[in-house]
């Protein structure tokens, strides 16, 4: 499975690797810095399959909040400069 990920956060600059590989059944955890970040706006995390289009999955403004489909949570640093989307079984 590949996974790519893309993170927007407004105008902020993101840092992330362009996409991220797993085997089946394997969880995985893609970070992502935004230093430049503003207080008011949400970091959203999209998923983007080959041969398809990014797929919104989950947006937070701080602290932590689960993804459905697939199972994971999207954990934002208290300081909002960076994020973690861990996906427990990507298809």
């Amino acid at each position: 499975f590949i996974l790519s990920s893309a993170a927007a956060a407004g105008r902020a600059q993101v840092q992330q690797e362009p996409s991220a590989e797993t085997t089946e059944g394997s969880g995985i955890s893609i970070n992502c810095s935004h230093p430049n970040t503003q207080t008011n706006e949400l970091i959203q995390r999209y998923r983007e399959v080959p041969g398809r289009g990014p797929a919104f999955l989950v947006s937070a403004h701080k602290g932590t909040k689960e993804v459905r489909d697939p199972a994971g949570r999207l954990s934002v640093a208290a300081e909002r400069r960076s994020s973690a989307l861990w996906l427990a079984r990507p298809r």
